[in-house]
């Protein structure tokens, strides 16, 4: 067994000190930083990630195989940066103002690092303003709109519109989900894409990032 997939494998079985300690050997043994990303934890990721769209895993599985994906770009983020290695590109996420549920905006935040991409992670409670506003600042191609009640759905659709009145709208994407949340709704204030499970809404992050 190469040791892309211990790293996989452990990864997968959320070892986390034991994925970064594989990691440093990796290095130490000369695999290319990218390499080591590319064929040990992004796959071992996706598996969590596919397992956990079909239900076979649950929450608590995927948070601590998150937390060791972590662990290993902890050691491995420096030398990607060194060697000019660019993410897939770069999201902004947070749940929506007025709501402070964040377990399911943090699963899409894990899930989305897992397939490479860089997340600007806002928090709860966040404007409209502040969702587009960091969007420029920080260039982001999406922005990632969480809610988990009713009552706040609504600021979705005013996210939209301050990028549109910003004139962003159409060099961002505009991503919602929630447990509300419905695809019916995502077409209804003109956003992007609805996914409904973080597994999916990663997988849909790449597509766009890939389409612009």
């Amino acid at each position: 067994m190469s040791i892309y997939s211990d790293i996989s494998e452990n990864l997968q079985r959320g070892r986390a000190k034991l994925v970064r300690q594989l990691v440093e050997q990796a290095l130490e043994e000369g695999c290319p930083a990218a390499e080591i990303l590319n064929e040990g934890l992004m796959p071992g990721m996706n598996v969590i990630g596919e397992k956990f769209k079909r239900n076979e895993v649950y929450v608590p599985e995927v948070l601590v195989a998150a937390r060791a994906m972590n662990m290993g770009m902890q050691v491995l983020s420096p030398r990607l940066k060194e060697d000019g290695v660019k993410a897939a590109g770069k999201v902004c996420i947070g749940t929506v103002q007025g709501d402070l549920h964040d377990i399911g905006k943090n699963l899409v935040k894990m899930m989305m690092e897992g397939k490479g991409i860089e997340v600007v992670d806002l928090g709860t409670d966040v404007s409209p303003e502040t969702f587009v506003q960091t969007a420029i600042d920080e260039d982001c191609r999406i922005i990632c709109c969480s809610a988990l009640l009713t009552t706040t759905m609504d600021v979705m659709a005013d996210v939209v519109k301050e990028a549109e009145a910003r004139g962003v709208r159409d060099k961002v994407k505009i991503m919602v989900g929630g447990a509300p949340v419905t695809d019916a709704f995502c077409r209804s204030i003109g956003a992007d894409k609805y996914t409904s499970d973080a597994a999916s809404a990663a997988d849909a992050a790449v597509e766009l990032l890939c389409a612009v």
